[in-house]
């Protein structure tokens, strides 16, 4: 049973977890609505669902109009327990979904690499329990962020300028504000085109390419977590 990705840009694609994913055991089924790829309407048939990052805002349907089904693939993976994890605009799509808030971020961009760390809710997440109490490193470049999180959620990673940087929701979906999985070729175009207000682009650029091998070693973790995820689902459907 393969795992759904829905990617909403080239230059935000699945980078790390790719391998990792692929080493872990599991395949991927990658959806690119934007080039016209049709996204199915449930999750019948998959393992597994995670929704990657993007430029647009969570809730601009017009810029991206395939954000409605995407957010109601979101849901039915929440309501089926379905393992479901969202990436940047994946986690704000997710708080979206279901009933959080997302904004625009009032200490504006938030780009480069930041540390995040656990919260007493994350001991023993088989996703981020591996946190050590001082936090890891994250890659981070978004101005959206999740203000309020949906009723019932978990926060398991919290960050100085924004708190929310990932949530859990019942067993098995997890929404992320950083990029775990994001490549350093990836990240050094994301301020080609719009550079973002305020930011030293190559300052941020800098950090991650010094920081490649540590940022890997951060969140090979969480993808190995959600591929255990992955299998154990398909082996209750068995």
């Amino acid at each position: 049973m393969p795992v759904l990705v829905i990617e909403h840009e080239a230059d935000a694609s699945m980078g790390r977890f790719q391998p990792w994913l692929t080493a872990a055991g599991c395949t991927v089924d990658i959806r690119r609505p934007a080039a016209g790829d049709a996204l199915p309407t449930d999750l019948t048939g998959y393992a597994g669902l995670v929704v990657l990052g993007g430029s647009p805002a969570a809730w601009e349907d017009e810029v991206a109009p395939w954000l409605p089904a995407t957010r109601a693939l979101i849901r039915r993976g929440v309501q089926d327990r379905v393992p479901t994890l969202g990436l940047c605009l994946g986690g704000q799509l997710m708080a979206l979904a279901l009933g959080g808030r997302v904004e625009r971020g009032a200490a504006g961009w938030e780009c480069g690499v930041v540390t995040v760390r656990p919260t007493a809710a994350a001991v023993g997440d088989p996703l981020v329990g591996h946190l050590p109490g001082d936090g890891l490193p994250a890659a981070q470049w978004h101005s959206d962020v999740v203000v309020e999180l949906p009723v019932g959620a978990r926060l398991l990673v919290a960050g100085s300028t924004y708190e929310n940087q990932v949530f859990g929701v019942g067993d098995r979906a997890w929404g992320v504000q950083f990029h775990p999985e994001v490549t350093v070729a990836d990240f050094c175009t994301w301020g080609a085109l719009a550079p973002p207000s305020g930011v030293d682009v190559d300052a941020a650029y800098a950090q991650v390419r010094a920081l490649d091998e540590a940022l890997g070693a951060a969140w090979k973790p969480l993808a190995d977590g959600f591929a255990g995820q992955v299998h154990d689902y398909s082996r209750s459907r068995l």
